[in-house]
């Protein structure tokens, strides 16, 4: 592994797919090829129906897992909804907040985000908060102005001590299971700006803690080329988490 200031962060989001046999069978699998997790950290981010099952499963590995949404409400009328101390009564020690799909299929509110935060690292659910631009705004030049717009929805009420907790994952919405992927300029430019972001907020030390996850059609064949860039402190892996056949390369991107 190269020499990092941050710990490779390699998340797997199943969105709505798989069943609970394969699901069991893909952690087995992931599990047992981890090691202790000492050189990189790996987590699955699971339909809410499979996380008490899975999460037995990845009992006694270094392996994560979280829900791949949750409400700030610790209870109440919300029908479908999950309290973020539900997700830690199943297993659950981690989270995605702001994922793209929440925002733009599911209308998600910016006013929300901050909310979801601070619910989540107050029950120790680790988050990873989700930014993107659409092609729309990437074409008008918009992605500082929308990058910045988001963290400053997501990171309204987090504290400097809540810092080494979090994650941050820039996915261009326009490269979300449409096969196209940032080039790594792209990609590098993005997370500078997230990083500088985050410093302006923070402070250096802290903003320095956060690792910043690159999504947005992650595939064996690409994973060791972002992972080369500096700025990229992981990566966050959608269709391609679904088979250990396609994850287990990208976890290991280092390794061939």
């Amino acid at each position: 592994m190269t020499n990092r200031a941050r710990k490779p962060y390699i998340a797997g989001n199943w969105k709505m797919n798989l069943d609970r046999a394969h699901s069991l069978d893909l952690v087995k699998t992931v599990k047992g090829r981890l090691g202790d997790g000492g050189d990189r950290e790996v987590g699955f981010f699971v339909p809410s129906i499979y996380l008490a099952d899975v999460s037995a499963v990845a009992q006694g590995s270094p392996l994560g897992v979280g829900g791949q949404n949750v409400w700030y409400e610790d209870s109440g009328a919300c029908t479908g909804e999950l309290a973020p101390r539900m997700l830690r009564e199943v297993g659950a020690d981690r989270v995605l907040i702001g994922h793209s799909e929440r925002r733009h299929l599911f209308r998600e509110l910016d006013e929300w985000m901050a909310k979801k935060m601070r619910a989540a690292l107050d029950v120790d659910l680790l988050p990873i908060y989700c930014v993107g631009e659409t092609l729309d705004e990437r074409k008008g030049n918009k992605t500082d102005r929308v990058l910045k717009k988001q963290l400053e929805s997501g990171f309204e009420r987090v504290k400097v001590e809540d810092a080494h907790r979090i994650t941050v994952a820039y996915e261009p919405v326009w490269a979300i299971g449409t096969g196209e992927t940032a080039t790594t300029d792209q990609a590098d430019q993005a997370h500078r700006t997230i990083r500088k972001w985050l410093a302006g907020k923070l402070g250096d030390e802290a903003a320095n803690l956060i690792r910043i996850l690159y999504g947005g059609s992650v595939k064996p064949d690409n994973a060791k080329e972002l992972m080369a860039v500096e700025s990229v402190d992981g990566l966050l892996v959608g269709g391609a988490s679904l088979k250990a056949e396609t994850f287990l390369p990208i976890i290991e991107y280092d390794k061939n």
